[in-house]
Protein backbone atom coordinates (compact mmCIF):
# COMPACT_ATOMS: atom_id res chain seq x y z
CA UNK A 1 0.00 0.00 0.00
CA UNK A 2 1.27 3.76 -0.58
CA UNK A 3 2.19 5.83 2.00
CA UNK A 4 -0.23 8.13 1.95
CA UNK A 5 -2.64 5.17 1.80
CA UNK A 6 -1.81 3.32 4.79
CA UNK A 7 -1.36 6.90 6.40
CA UNK A 8 -5.18 7.56 5.83
CA UNK A 9 -5.83 3.23 6.85
CA UNK A 10 -3.63 3.36 9.92
CA UNK A 11 -6.37 1.97 11.71
CA UNK A 12 -6.34 -1.44 9.45
CA UNK A 13 -3.95 -3.46 11.34
CA UNK A 14 -4.08 -1.57 14.09
CA UNK A 15 -3.19 -2.53 17.98
CA UNK A 16 -5.14 -0.22 20.00
CA UNK A 17 -4.35 -0.07 24.00
CA UNK A 18 -7.16 1.05 25.77
CA UNK A 19 -6.64 3.58 29.02
CA UNK A 20 -9.24 3.54 31.51
CA UNK A 21 -8.56 6.90 32.89
CA UNK A 22 -9.61 6.19 36.58
CA UNK A 23 -6.89 3.48 36.95
CA UNK A 24 -3.60 4.13 34.91
CA UNK A 25 -1.98 7.07 37.08
CA UNK A 26 -3.21 9.57 39.56
CA UNK A 27 -1.00 12.76 39.56
CA UNK A 28 -2.77 14.93 42.19
CA UNK A 29 -2.76 12.56 44.73
CA UNK A 30 -6.79 12.10 45.12
CA UNK A 31 -7.00 8.14 44.54
CA UNK A 32 -8.19 8.49 41.13
CA UNK A 33 -6.07 8.63 37.82
CA UNK A 34 -6.41 11.37 35.33
CA UNK A 35 -5.29 12.79 32.34
CA UNK A 36 -1.55 14.60 33.49
CA UNK A 37 -0.78 11.06 34.63
CA UNK A 38 -1.71 9.74 30.89
CA UNK A 39 0.85 12.35 29.41
CA UNK A 40 3.35 11.39 32.61
CA UNK A 41 2.96 7.51 30.93
CA UNK A 42 2.85 7.80 27.23
CA UNK A 43 6.49 7.03 26.87
CA UNK A 44 5.50 3.80 28.82
CA UNK A 45 3.09 3.17 25.99
CA UNK A 46 5.26 3.74 23.44
CA UNK A 47 7.90 1.52 24.37
CA UNK A 48 4.71 -0.97 23.60
CA UNK A 49 4.55 -0.88 20.01
CA UNK A 50 1.01 0.30 19.99
CA UNK A 51 -0.74 2.33 17.45
CA UNK A 52 -2.89 4.19 19.43
CA UNK A 53 -4.64 4.44 22.76
CA UNK A 54 -7.78 4.46 23.70
CA UNK A 55 -9.28 6.69 26.33
CA UNK A 56 -12.60 5.80 28.09
CA UNK A 57 -14.40 8.67 28.82
CA UNK A 58 -12.82 12.14 30.67
CA UNK A 59 -15.65 14.16 30.08
CA UNK A 60 -18.10 16.05 32.97
CA UNK A 61 -20.28 13.44 34.37
CA UNK A 62 -21.39 13.02 38.01
CA UNK A 63 -19.84 9.37 38.15
CA UNK A 64 -22.79 7.33 38.51
CA UNK A 65 -21.37 5.14 35.92
CA UNK A 66 -17.86 6.10 36.20
CA UNK A 67 -17.90 8.13 33.33
CA UNK A 68 -20.22 6.84 30.76
CA UNK A 69 -23.01 8.84 32.06
CA UNK A 70 -21.94 12.41 30.64
CA UNK A 71 -23.27 16.37 32.07
CA UNK A 72 -21.12 17.91 29.52
CA UNK A 73 -19.95 16.23 26.29
CA UNK A 74 -17.79 19.22 25.59
CA UNK A 75 -15.50 19.59 28.66
CA UNK A 76 -13.05 17.82 30.75
CA UNK A 77 -14.60 16.22 34.40
CA UNK A 78 -12.17 18.23 37.00
CA UNK A 79 -11.47 15.13 38.61
CA UNK A 80 -9.36 13.66 35.22
CA UNK A 81 -8.14 17.44 34.66
CA UNK A 82 -8.86 20.35 32.03
CA UNK A 83 -9.17 20.78 28.50
CA UNK A 84 -5.59 22.36 28.69
CA UNK A 85 -4.35 18.80 30.24
CA UNK A 86 -6.27 17.18 26.85
CA UNK A 87 -4.73 19.13 24.07
CA UNK A 88 -1.25 18.24 26.00
CA UNK A 89 -2.00 15.01 26.17
CA UNK A 90 -3.24 14.76 22.49
CA UNK A 91 0.28 16.94 21.60
CA UNK A 92 2.67 14.50 23.39
CA UNK A 93 0.94 11.41 21.72
CA UNK A 94 1.52 12.79 18.50
CA UNK A 95 5.11 13.59 18.75
CA UNK A 96 5.57 9.75 19.46
CA UNK A 97 3.46 8.56 16.50
CA UNK A 98 0.69 7.78 18.73
CA UNK A 99 -2.74 8.02 17.09
CA UNK A 100 -6.12 9.34 19.98
CA UNK A 101 -9.04 7.55 20.34
CA UNK A 102 -11.28 8.67 22.67
CA UNK A 103 -15.23 7.35 23.82
CA UNK A 104 -18.09 8.92 23.09
CA UNK A 105 -21.74 7.57 24.46
CA UNK A 106 -24.30 9.22 22.06
CA UNK A 107 -27.30 7.34 22.91
CA UNK A 108 -27.87 8.65 26.58
CA UNK A 109 -26.53 11.41 28.68
CA UNK A 110 -26.26 11.46 32.18
CA UNK A 111 -29.63 12.98 34.27
CA UNK A 112 -27.51 15.81 34.98
CA UNK A 113 -26.73 17.35 31.63
CA UNK A 114 -28.71 20.47 30.60
CA UNK A 115 -30.64 19.02 28.01
CA UNK A 116 -32.18 16.54 30.58
CA UNK A 117 -32.66 19.38 33.45
CA UNK A 118 -34.94 21.33 30.91
CA UNK A 119 -36.82 18.00 29.76
CA UNK A 120 -37.84 17.26 32.86
CA UNK A 121 -39.77 20.09 33.69
CA UNK A 122 -43.06 19.61 31.64
CA UNK A 123 -44.12 18.71 28.07
CA UNK A 124 -43.69 22.00 25.91
CA UNK A 125 -40.34 23.29 27.16
CA UNK A 126 -37.68 23.12 23.78
CA UNK A 127 -35.98 19.95 25.08
CA UNK A 128 -39.25 18.46 25.56
CA UNK A 129 -38.83 16.08 22.83
CA UNK A 130 -35.09 15.30 23.35
CA UNK A 131 -35.47 12.44 25.41
CA UNK A 132 -37.49 9.04 25.18
CA UNK A 133 -41.05 10.07 27.01
CA UNK A 134 -43.96 8.10 27.36
CA UNK A 135 -47.38 7.89 29.20
CA UNK A 136 -48.16 5.42 31.99
CA UNK A 137 -50.47 2.49 30.70
CA UNK A 138 -54.11 3.02 32.29
CA UNK A 139 -52.87 1.41 35.49
CA UNK A 140 -50.14 3.73 35.68
CA UNK A 141 -47.79 0.84 35.24
CA UNK A 142 -44.70 0.93 32.55
CA UNK A 143 -45.31 1.77 29.29
CA UNK A 144 -43.94 -1.80 28.16
CA UNK A 145 -42.28 -4.46 29.41
CA UNK A 146 -38.71 -2.97 28.69
CA UNK A 147 -35.61 -4.02 31.17
CA UNK A 148 -32.59 -2.30 31.80
CA UNK A 149 -29.51 -3.61 31.50
CA UNK A 150 -28.50 -3.35 35.36
CA UNK A 151 -31.75 -4.71 36.34
CA UNK A 152 -35.79 -4.11 36.74
CA UNK A 153 -37.70 -1.94 34.21
CA UNK A 154 -35.99 0.69 31.89
CA UNK A 155 -38.70 3.01 32.45
CA UNK A 156 -38.30 5.78 35.45
CA UNK A 157 -41.28 8.08 36.23
CA UNK A 158 -41.22 11.79 36.52
CA UNK A 159 -43.74 13.44 37.99
CA UNK A 160 -43.52 16.90 36.88
CA UNK A 161 -44.38 15.71 33.29
CA UNK A 162 -46.75 12.58 34.79
CA UNK A 163 -44.60 10.55 32.31
CA UNK A 164 -42.10 7.73 32.69
CA UNK A 165 -38.86 8.52 30.62
CA UNK A 166 -36.36 5.88 28.87
CA UNK A 167 -32.99 4.34 30.29
CA UNK A 168 -31.44 0.82 29.09
CA UNK A 169 -29.11 1.37 31.66
CA UNK A 170 -28.74 2.96 35.13
CA UNK A 171 -32.22 5.23 35.78
CA UNK A 172 -29.34 7.95 35.83
CA UNK A 173 -28.84 7.81 32.51
CA UNK A 174 -31.99 9.01 30.18
CA UNK A 175 -32.13 7.76 26.31
CA UNK A 176 -31.85 10.44 24.27
CA UNK A 177 -34.35 10.72 21.26
CA UNK A 178 -32.52 10.00 18.01
CA UNK A 179 -36.33 10.13 16.12
CA UNK A 180 -35.58 13.80 16.77
CA UNK A 181 -33.76 15.39 14.34
CA UNK A 182 -32.27 18.20 16.83
CA UNK A 183 -30.54 15.59 18.94
CA UNK A 184 -29.09 13.76 16.05
CA UNK A 185 -27.67 16.69 14.69
CA UNK A 186 -26.80 18.27 17.85
CA UNK A 187 -24.72 14.88 18.61
CA UNK A 188 -22.97 15.12 15.89
CA UNK A 189 -21.51 18.50 16.27
CA UNK A 190 -20.15 17.14 19.62
CA UNK A 191 -18.53 14.93 18.00
CA UNK A 192 -16.71 17.53 15.63
CA UNK A 193 -16.20 19.57 18.41
CA UNK A 194 -13.74 16.92 19.34
CA UNK A 195 -12.47 16.22 15.83
CA UNK A 196 -11.65 19.53 15.63
CA UNK A 197 -9.69 19.05 17.98
CA UNK A 198 -7.30 17.12 16.69
CA UNK A 199 -8.52 13.59 17.76
CA UNK A 200 -7.78 10.46 15.64
CA UNK A 201 -10.58 7.99 16.15
CA UNK A 202 -13.67 7.80 18.95
CA UNK A 203 -15.07 4.26 20.32
CA UNK A 204 -18.88 4.58 19.90
CA UNK A 205 -20.36 3.08 23.29
CA UNK A 206 -23.55 0.86 22.51
CA UNK A 207 -23.85 2.14 19.44
CA UNK A 208 -26.72 -0.09 18.12
CA UNK A 209 -28.66 1.80 21.31
CA UNK A 210 -29.24 5.07 19.62
CA UNK A 211 -32.77 4.34 18.29
CA UNK A 212 -36.00 2.87 20.04
CA UNK A 213 -39.62 1.67 18.51
CA UNK A 214 -41.33 4.65 18.12
CA UNK A 215 -45.11 2.00 18.85
CA UNK A 216 -42.85 1.04 21.81
CA UNK A 217 -43.65 -2.95 21.18
CA UNK A 218 -43.44 -5.63 23.89
CA UNK A 219 -39.94 -7.53 23.61
CA UNK A 220 -40.65 -10.89 23.12
CA UNK A 221 -40.08 -13.93 25.82
CA UNK A 222 -37.00 -15.52 25.74
CA UNK A 223 -36.66 -19.72 26.64
CA UNK A 224 -34.58 -20.31 29.09
CA UNK A 225 -31.95 -22.33 27.65
CA UNK A 226 -30.76 -18.68 25.41
CA UNK A 227 -30.55 -17.00 28.30
CA UNK A 228 -27.02 -15.94 27.95
CA UNK A 229 -25.14 -13.01 26.53
CA UNK A 230 -22.53 -10.38 27.36
CA UNK A 231 -22.41 -10.42 31.02
CA UNK A 232 -25.73 -11.94 31.52
CA UNK A 233 -26.90 -14.96 33.30
CA UNK A 234 -30.49 -16.57 34.10
CA UNK A 235 -30.42 -14.24 37.23
CA UNK A 236 -30.08 -10.82 35.41
CA UNK A 237 -34.11 -10.81 34.31
CA UNK A 238 -32.62 -8.56 31.38
CA UNK A 239 -31.30 -12.29 29.16
CA UNK A 240 -35.17 -12.84 29.65
CA UNK A 241 -35.95 -11.08 26.59
CA UNK A 242 -35.70 -10.62 23.04
CA UNK A 243 -34.23 -7.06 22.40
CA UNK A 244 -35.94 -6.61 19.61
CA UNK A 245 -37.73 -3.09 19.81
CA UNK A 246 -35.44 -1.04 22.80
CA UNK A 247 -31.75 -1.56 20.47
CA UNK A 248 -30.44 -2.41 16.78
CA UNK A 249 -33.47 -0.41 14.98
CA UNK A 250 -33.39 -0.58 11.60
CA UNK A 251 -33.30 3.81 11.56
CA UNK A 252 -29.76 3.31 12.76
CA UNK A 253 -28.58 2.60 9.70
CA UNK A 254 -28.88 6.23 8.74
CA UNK A 255 -27.43 7.31 11.32
CA UNK A 256 -24.00 5.39 11.03
CA UNK A 257 -24.36 6.80 7.13
CA UNK A 258 -24.71 10.20 8.73
CA UNK A 259 -21.68 9.26 11.11
CA UNK A 260 -19.10 8.57 8.38
CA UNK A 261 -20.34 11.37 6.40
CA UNK A 262 -19.03 13.26 9.02
CA UNK A 263 -15.32 11.80 9.66
CA UNK A 264 -15.04 11.39 5.88
CA UNK A 265 -14.43 15.49 6.36
CA UNK A 266 -11.58 14.60 8.53
CA UNK A 267 -9.14 12.40 6.33
CA UNK A 268 -7.31 9.72 8.49
CA UNK A 269 -10.02 9.81 11.47
CA UNK A 270 -11.66 6.34 12.33
CA UNK A 271 -14.78 5.03 14.27
CA UNK A 272 -15.16 1.51 16.00
CA UNK A 273 -18.53 1.27 16.87
CA UNK A 274 -19.72 -1.14 20.23
CA UNK A 275 -22.36 -3.19 19.04
CA UNK A 276 -23.70 -5.50 21.83
CA UNK A 277 -27.27 -7.26 20.27
CA UNK A 278 -29.14 -10.24 19.65
CA UNK A 279 -27.21 -10.91 16.92
CA UNK A 280 -24.25 -9.17 17.42
CA UNK A 281 -21.96 -10.12 14.61
CA UNK A 282 -24.95 -9.76 11.88
CA UNK A 283 -24.89 -6.07 13.35
CA UNK A 284 -21.59 -5.35 12.51
CA UNK A 285 -21.86 -6.76 8.96
CA UNK A 286 -24.73 -4.16 8.68
CA UNK A 287 -23.00 -1.67 11.00
CA UNK A 288 -19.74 -1.34 9.41
CA UNK A 289 -18.42 -0.79 5.70
CA UNK A 290 -17.68 1.70 2.90
CA UNK A 291 -20.52 3.72 3.96
CA UNK A 292 -20.79 3.51 7.73
CA UNK A 293 -18.34 2.56 10.04
CA UNK A 294 -14.77 1.89 9.76
CA UNK A 295 -14.40 -1.08 12.33
CA UNK A 296 -16.92 -3.20 14.65
CA UNK A 297 -16.33 -3.77 17.97
CA UNK A 298 -18.54 -6.95 19.52
CA UNK A 299 -18.06 -9.47 22.86
CA UNK A 300 -18.30 -12.96 20.96
CA UNK A 301 -13.99 -13.42 22.19
CA UNK A 302 -14.92 -11.60 25.39
CA UNK A 303 -17.24 -14.81 27.02
CA UNK A 304 -16.06 -18.00 29.08
CA UNK A 305 -15.86 -20.50 26.10
CA UNK A 306 -12.14 -20.51 25.13
CA UNK A 307 -11.78 -23.21 22.53
CA UNK A 308 -10.22 -23.38 19.02
CA UNK A 309 -13.85 -24.45 17.77
CA UNK A 310 -15.50 -21.15 19.06
CA UNK A 311 -12.47 -18.34 17.86
CA UNK A 312 -12.62 -20.46 14.55
CA UNK A 313 -16.48 -20.22 14.34
CA UNK A 314 -16.31 -16.48 15.13
CA UNK A 315 -13.85 -15.25 13.48
CA UNK A 316 -15.28 -17.55 10.31
CA UNK A 317 -18.56 -16.01 10.90
CA UNK A 318 -17.91 -12.15 10.69
CA UNK A 319 -15.32 -13.18 7.32
CA UNK A 320 -18.39 -14.60 5.44
CA UNK A 321 -20.80 -12.21 6.59
CA UNK A 322 -18.71 -8.79 6.68
CA UNK A 323 -16.06 -9.29 4.07
CA UNK A 324 -16.21 -5.97 2.60
CA UNK A 325 -16.13 -4.55 6.21
CA UNK A 326 -12.88 -4.71 9.09
CA UNK A 327 -13.21 -6.01 12.76
CA UNK A 328 -11.86 -5.63 15.56
CA UNK A 329 -10.72 -7.76 18.14
CA UNK A 330 -10.36 -8.03 21.43
CA UNK A 331 -10.34 -10.50 24.65
CA UNK A 332 -10.34 -8.20 27.53
CA UNK A 333 -11.84 -4.75 28.17
CA UNK A 334 -12.86 -2.58 31.43
CA UNK A 335 -16.61 -4.30 31.23
CA UNK A 336 -15.42 -7.92 31.36
CA UNK A 337 -13.37 -10.12 33.80
CA UNK A 338 -9.65 -10.41 32.93
CA UNK A 339 -8.92 -12.79 30.02
CA UNK A 340 -6.58 -14.68 31.68
CA UNK A 341 -8.71 -15.53 34.87
CA UNK A 342 -11.73 -15.82 32.94
CA UNK A 343 -10.08 -18.77 30.49
CA UNK A 344 -8.05 -20.30 33.26
CA UNK A 345 -4.99 -19.47 32.83
CA UNK A 346 -4.52 -16.70 35.67
CA UNK A 347 -0.80 -16.69 37.11
CA UNK A 348 0.74 -18.46 34.04
CA UNK A 349 2.77 -16.52 31.95
CA UNK A 350 3.10 -18.40 29.03
CA UNK A 351 -1.26 -18.22 28.62
CA UNK A 352 -0.74 -14.40 29.15
CA UNK A 353 2.16 -14.33 26.16
CA UNK A 354 -0.15 -16.52 24.23
CA UNK A 355 -3.65 -14.51 24.32
CA UNK A 356 -1.23 -11.61 22.85
CA UNK A 357 0.00 -13.16 20.32
CA UNK A 358 -3.25 -14.90 19.40
CA UNK A 359 -5.97 -11.97 19.30
CA UNK A 360 -3.03 -9.80 17.63
CA UNK A 361 -2.36 -12.38 14.95
CA UNK A 362 -6.23 -12.93 13.40
CA UNK A 363 -6.98 -10.68 10.92
CA UNK A 364 -8.37 -7.04 11.77
CA UNK A 365 -7.56 -4.57 14.31
CA UNK A 366 -7.03 -5.23 18.14
CA UNK A 367 -7.35 -3.76 21.16
CA UNK A 368 -5.25 -4.11 24.12
CA UNK A 369 -6.52 -3.54 27.59
CA UNK A 370 -4.52 -1.95 29.79
CA UNK A 371 -2.85 -4.74 32.08
CA UNK A 372 -2.90 -7.81 29.28
CA UNK A 373 0.83 -6.57 28.54
CA UNK A 374 1.97 -7.34 32.32
CA UNK A 375 -0.47 -10.64 32.40
CA UNK A 376 -2.82 -8.74 35.57
CA UNK A 377 -5.45 -11.38 36.50
CA UNK A 378 -9.05 -10.47 37.93
CA UNK A 379 -8.97 -8.46 41.27
CA UNK A 380 -11.09 -10.07 44.09
CA UNK A 381 -12.54 -7.15 45.38
CA UNK A 382 -14.03 -7.26 48.71
CA UNK A 383 -17.91 -6.41 48.83
CA UNK A 384 -17.51 -3.63 50.93
CA UNK A 385 -15.06 -1.91 48.72
CA UNK A 386 -17.15 -2.55 45.19
CA UNK A 387 -17.69 1.36 43.55
CA UNK A 388 -19.35 -0.52 40.34
CA UNK A 389 -23.56 -0.42 40.42
CA UNK A 390 -24.00 -3.39 38.40
CA UNK A 391 -22.02 -5.37 40.76
CA UNK A 392 -23.60 -4.38 43.80
CA UNK A 393 -27.00 -5.05 42.70
CA UNK A 394 -26.46 -8.48 41.51
CA UNK A 395 -24.00 -9.52 44.81
CA UNK A 396 -22.99 -12.45 44.97
CA UNK A 397 -23.92 -14.05 41.76
CA UNK A 398 -22.02 -11.43 39.72
CA UNK A 399 -19.50 -9.51 41.43
CA UNK A 400 -19.32 -6.67 38.47
CA UNK A 401 -17.00 -4.87 36.72
CA UNK A 402 -14.07 -3.60 39.77
CA UNK A 403 -12.19 -6.55 39.48
CA UNK A 404 -10.60 -5.50 35.82
CA UNK A 405 -10.61 -2.24 36.51
CA UNK A 406 -8.28 -1.96 39.26
CA UNK A 407 -5.03 0.40 39.01
CA UNK A 408 -2.28 -0.09 37.18
CA UNK A 409 1.29 -1.48 39.34
CA UNK A 410 3.57 0.58 38.40
CA UNK A 411 6.06 -0.99 41.34
CA UNK A 412 5.70 -2.95 44.21
CA UNK A 413 5.01 -0.43 46.59
CA UNK A 414 2.09 -0.15 48.26
CA UNK A 415 -0.30 1.52 46.85
CA UNK A 416 2.19 0.53 43.84
CA UNK A 417 3.18 3.63 42.28
CA UNK A 418 -0.18 4.51 40.77
CA UNK A 419 -0.75 6.85 44.12
CA UNK A 420 0.50 8.45 47.35
CA UNK A 421 -3.21 8.22 48.58
CA UNK A 422 -5.26 5.28 48.90
CA UNK A 423 -6.65 3.94 45.62
CA UNK A 424 -10.06 4.27 44.28
CA UNK A 425 -10.30 0.61 44.23
CA UNK A 426 -7.79 -1.49 45.84
CA UNK A 427 -4.55 -3.08 44.36
CA UNK A 428 -3.82 -6.78 45.17
CA UNK A 429 -0.92 -8.32 46.27
CA UNK A 430 -0.76 -10.18 43.06
CA UNK A 431 -0.63 -7.32 40.77
CA UNK A 432 2.29 -5.31 42.39
CA UNK A 433 3.94 -8.46 41.90
CA UNK A 434 3.54 -7.99 38.22
CA UNK A 435 4.48 -4.54 38.17
CA UNK A 436 5.82 -2.02 35.40
CA UNK A 437 9.25 -1.97 37.54
CA UNK A 438 9.36 -5.37 37.56
CA UNK A 439 8.72 -7.07 34.90
CA UNK A 440 10.68 -4.09 32.95
CA UNK A 441 13.88 -5.57 34.77
CA UNK A 442 13.41 -9.09 33.74
CA UNK A 443 13.77 -9.88 29.62
CA UNK A 444 11.58 -12.48 29.76
CA UNK A 445 8.70 -11.09 31.22
CA UNK A 446 5.53 -10.86 29.37
CA UNK A 447 5.92 -7.21 29.44
CA UNK A 448 9.10 -7.34 27.56
CA UNK A 449 7.53 -10.20 25.56
CA UNK A 450 4.23 -8.19 24.51
CA UNK A 451 6.85 -5.55 23.18
CA UNK A 452 9.38 -7.84 20.99
CA UNK A 453 6.32 -9.64 19.59
CA UNK A 454 4.11 -6.13 18.70
CA UNK A 455 7.75 -5.27 16.87
CA UNK A 456 7.63 -8.55 15.51
CA UNK A 457 4.33 -8.19 14.33
CA UNK A 458 5.06 -4.72 12.64
CA UNK A 459 7.56 -6.41 10.17
CA UNK A 460 4.90 -8.96 8.41
CA UNK A 461 2.27 -7.93 6.09
CA UNK A 462 0.82 -11.05 6.43
CA UNK A 463 -0.35 -10.35 10.19
CA UNK A 464 -1.53 -6.51 9.52
CA UNK A 465 -3.55 -7.12 6.89
CA UNK A 466 -3.45 -10.68 5.47
CA UNK A 467 -6.02 -12.43 4.60
CA UNK A 468 -7.10 -15.35 6.69
CA UNK A 469 -7.91 -18.94 6.15
CA UNK A 470 -8.72 -21.69 9.29
CA UNK A 471 -6.74 -25.11 8.66
CA UNK A 472 -8.54 -28.44 10.26
CA UNK A 473 -7.19 -29.56 13.34
CA UNK A 474 -8.54 -31.12 16.39
CA UNK A 475 -8.77 -29.38 19.91
CA UNK A 476 -6.94 -27.85 21.45
CA UNK A 477 -5.05 -26.90 18.37
CA UNK A 478 -5.79 -23.43 16.42
CA UNK A 479 -4.39 -23.20 13.27
CA UNK A 480 -4.97 -20.80 10.13
CA UNK A 481 -2.85 -19.25 7.77
CA UNK A 482 -2.28 -15.56 6.83
CA UNK A 483 -1.55 -13.91 3.06
CA UNK A 484 -1.12 -10.52 1.70
CA UNK A 485 1.77 -9.39 -0.25
CA UNK A 486 3.13 -12.38 -1.57
CA UNK A 487 3.77 -13.51 2.17
CA UNK A 488 1.95 -16.55 3.48
CA UNK A 489 2.02 -17.47 7.07
CA UNK A 490 1.30 -20.75 8.93
CA UNK A 491 0.03 -19.88 12.70
CA UNK A 492 -0.37 -22.22 15.37
CA UNK A 493 -1.37 -22.15 18.55
CA UNK A 494 -1.87 -25.06 21.43
CA UNK A 495 -4.60 -23.63 23.66
CA UNK A 496 -3.82 -25.94 26.35
CA UNK A 497 -1.50 -26.47 29.28
CA UNK A 498 -0.45 -29.50 27.72
CA UNK A 499 2.25 -30.44 25.12
CA UNK A 500 0.66 -31.62 21.92
CA UNK A 501 1.34 -33.48 18.89
CA UNK A 502 -0.35 -32.23 15.53
CA UNK A 503 -0.11 -34.00 12.27
CA UNK A 504 0.40 -31.48 9.44
CA UNK A 505 -2.23 -31.47 6.17
CA UNK A 506 -1.13 -32.77 3.08
CA UNK A 507 0.18 -29.60 1.32
CA UNK A 508 1.74 -27.42 4.27
CA UNK A 509 4.78 -27.59 4.31
CA UNK A 510 6.37 -25.03 6.87
CA UNK A 511 9.77 -23.38 6.20
CA UNK A 512 11.52 -21.58 8.79
CA UNK A 513 10.53 -17.82 10.16
CA UNK A 514 13.33 -16.06 12.13
CA UNK A 515 13.84 -17.17 15.22
CA UNK A 516 10.88 -15.63 18.00
CA UNK A 517 10.94 -16.14 21.22
CA UNK A 518 7.52 -17.22 21.70
CA UNK A 519 7.97 -19.80 19.26
CA UNK A 520 7.22 -22.85 20.99
CA UNK A 521 6.93 -25.55 18.65
CA UNK A 522 9.08 -27.81 16.04
CA UNK A 523 8.37 -29.78 12.46
CA UNK A 524 9.67 -33.16 13.01
CA UNK A 525 8.66 -34.92 9.66
CA UNK A 526 4.75 -34.03 8.84
CA UNK A 527 4.70 -33.40 12.76
CA UNK A 528 4.52 -30.52 14.55
CA UNK A 529 5.44 -30.96 18.47
CA UNK A 530 4.18 -27.58 20.64
CA UNK A 531 5.01 -27.05 24.09
CA UNK A 532 1.71 -25.92 26.36
CA UNK A 533 0.81 -22.76 25.11
CA UNK A 534 2.40 -23.35 22.47
CA UNK A 535 2.96 -20.77 19.86
CA UNK A 536 3.94 -21.60 16.27
CA UNK A 537 4.19 -18.93 13.00
CA UNK A 538 6.19 -20.12 9.68
CA UNK A 539 6.48 -19.40 6.07
CA UNK A 540 4.55 -21.17 3.68
CA UNK A 541 5.56 -19.49 0.45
Amino acid sequence: MAAAGRALDWWRGAVIYQIYPRSFLDTNGDGVGDLPGIVDKLDYVASLGVDAIWVSPFFKSPMADFGYDISDYRDIDPLFGTLADFDRLLAKAHALGIKVMIDQVLSHSSDQHEWFRQSRQDRVNDKANWYVWADPKPDGGAPNNWLSIFGGPAWKWEPRREQYYLHNFLSSQPQLNFHNPAVRAAMLDNLKFWLDRGVDGMRLDSINFCFHDEQLRDNPAKPAHLRTGRGFSADNPYAYQYHYYNNTRPENLALMEDLRTLFNRYPGSTMLGEISSEDSLGTMAEYVGDKRLHMGYSFELLVEDFSAAHIRTTVEDIETRMPHGWPCWAVSNHDVMRATSRWGGAGDDDFARQLVALVCSLRGSVCLYQGEELGLTEADVPYEALQDPYGISFWPNFKGRDGCRTPMPWDDSAQAGFTDSPPWLPIPAEHRARSVAAQDADPGSVLNATRRFLRWRQSLPALLQGDIGFIDAPEPVLAFTRDAAGQRLLVVFNLSAEAVQWTLPDGIEPQAIEDHELLAGRVDGCQLHLAARGVFFARLD
